[in-house]
């Protein structure tokens, strides 16, 4: 089963996990950010949903997609290009959208200010 696990982390503790996994230790599949803020604009509503439907579904098309969340292709193609951006989502060679992993790990600790 392959997991990404979406993740809060620094400049520093991105690098510091990219350079083990250079040194050859395995690190897992990580798609990081900054901030919390900038992980709920990202993935927001309509995105989460569009996200967990693709979750294990492997590549469909962006009208497929929309057909199966009941919206407006135009809508989800918004969010797919959003996706897309942030290598969420990737684009296989036929032009399909995809979201490679079976399971989706959310970890980021809220700390007092």
């Amino acid at each position: 089963m392959r997991v990404v696990t979406l993740k809060i982390s620094s400049r520093e503790e991105t690098n510091r996990r990219f350079l083990k996994a250079f040194a050859g230790e395995p690190q897992g599949t990580f798609i990081s950010f900054e901030s919390p803020e900038l992980l709920f604009k990202i993935i927001a509503g309509k995105r989460w949903e569009l996200l967990k439907l693709m979750t294990g579904a492997g590549p469909m098309s962006i009208r497929e997609a929309a057909r199966r969340l009941g919206r407006d292709v135009k809508a989800v193609h918004g969010d797919v290009k959003a996706l897309l951006n942030t290598g969420i989502l990737q684009k296989t060679d036929n032009g399909l959208i995809e979201f490679p992993f079976d399971a989706v790990h959310v970890d980021f600790t809220l700390k007092a200010a």
